[in-house]
């Protein structure tokens, strides 16, 4: 069965940086859009940027110029390079393919901006 494995996350000050990372088994990275989604408390889970298998991507307005959605060259792994990060950032930060599939969902990443 296709899972996403997501890691990178943690405790960061406002300002700093992360990178998070994102595999899955199936070649499912290479093959379908895949994307990152954010769960900030009390909140539903909402779409943050994704990259399409041709390496088009797409970002929420308020991650525009300090997140980086990217793919290795391999393939396998699909990043999330999060820069100046802010409190509202926080969350837990899931990759799933776009649109989702509900059998795809990880465990996620957790995220805590916070000084």
């Amino acid at each position: 069965q296709v899972q996403f494995v997501e890691s990178g996350g943690g405790l960061v000050q406002p300002g700093g940086s992360l990178r998070l990372s994102c595999t899955a088994s199936g070649s499912i990275t290479s093959r379908y859009p895949v994307a990152w989604y954010r769960q900030a408390p009390g909140n539903k889970r909402v779409l943050v940027a994704y990259i399409t298998d041709s390496g088009g991507t797409y970002y929420t307005d308020s991650v525009k110029g300090r997140f980086l959605i990217s793919r290795d060259n391999a393939e396998t792994t699909v990043f999330l390079r999060m820069d100046s990060l802010k409190p509202e950032d926080t969350g837990d930060y899931y990759c799933n393919t776009f649109p989702t599939v509900r059998e795809f969902w990880g465990q996620g990443t957790q995220v805590t901006v916070s000084s």
